[in-house]
């Protein structure tokens, strides 16, 4: 079954930086896209960022563009999301998953931005 376990987050002052991880196992890592997304409370999940099996590929959202990168490991089968110039706003609990697969997630990881 689909694994994926996060790791990294916690808390952090406007203009730091953060490295969120994502381990997966429980499928073949290398040919599926993957994808992050974060979610407040009381609003639905957005997207963050995804990048494509082989790296060919990769998006991330206007609200995080410039700062926020994604890249992956597939002999470690882990995607990382890469945090800089971290802003308030970015507060919230971010989610890996696997790119068309709306079902498995990882168990989430709290970023809070504040001074």
């Amino acid at each position: 079954q689909v694994q994926l376990v996060q790791s990294g987050g916690g808390e952090v002052q406007p203009g730091g930086s953060l490295r969120l991880s994502c381990k997966a196992s429980g499928f073949t890592f290398s040919s599926k896209g993957m994808k992050w997304y974060r979610q407040v409370p009381g609003k639905e999940r957005e997207f963050v960022a995804t990048i494509s099996a082989h790296e060919d590929f990769v998006r991330v959202a206007d609200s995080v563009k410039g700062r926020f990168s994604i890249s992956r490991d597939n002999l470690q089968s882990t995607v990382y999301l890469q945090m800089n110039s971290l802003k308030p706003e970015d507060t919230a609990t971010y989610y890996c998953g696997v790119w068309g697969d709306d079902e498995n997630w990882g168990q989430g990881t709290q970023v809070t931005v504040s001074s």
